[in-house]
């Protein structure tokens, strides 16, 4: 069955000094081998990014921070979609994208692991697509949690892909699909 890599939020805003701590220092790069396995066998591609409304917020359009990185830009037939609130299915036509793909298999990679990683595994499970989340291929942020404990990047990652697992997606190392 086609699978289709979703890389999810790879804009340049990501990178602010004010989004705190962030885990999964390599994920970019691990991103960035799976396109590059992706584009050599063909395979769709959809990039996704965050169109903020709030002008405080790192994915504003109408400053750099909105700019998809270098490295993650869309070539040739690959898909580049907007989304305003997290979930990647919500506001926008992926469901349609997917459908004219014929594809049913996600691989979602991308940030933040507890925002719209997460959103977006959440409901293509509750669609029906078979989802994977590449652990290795997503981060997050430092995060105090409803009680105002705080939780490094590390805990918020483990958390968000435990609430995941089994349930809405299949969590996996990148080397499922890139070999050992």
């Amino acid at each position: 069955m086609l699978k289709t890599l979703i890389i999810i939020d790879q804009q340049e805003g990501i990178d602010h000094p004010k989004l705190g701590p962030r885990n999964n220092p390599n994920a970019e790069q691990v991103m960035l081998s799976l396109l590059s396995h992706w584009r050599a066998q063909g395979w769709p591609v959809v990039h996704v990014i965050h169109r903020s409304k709030e002008p405080d917020s790192v994915f504003w359009p109408h400053q750099s921070g909105f700019n998809l990185k270098s490295d993650f830009q869309p070539q040739d037939k690959e898909t580049r979609l907007e989304k305003s609130v997290p979930c990647a299915f919500t506001q926008n036509h992926l469901a349609e994208v997917l459908e004219t793909l014929g594809s049913h298999e996600l691989v979602i990679t991308g940030v933040a692991t507890n925002n719209s990683v997460e959103a977006t595994a959440r409901t293509g499970g509750n669609l029906g697509y078979d989802v994977y989340v590449v652990e290795d291929a997503c981060f997050t942020f430092a995060k105090n949690d409803y009680f105002g404990n705080p939780h490094s990047a590390a805990e918020v990652h483990a958390m968000s892909l435990a609430n995941l697992d089994g349930e809405y997606a299949q969590v996996v190392h990148s080397e499922v699909f890139l070999g050992a």
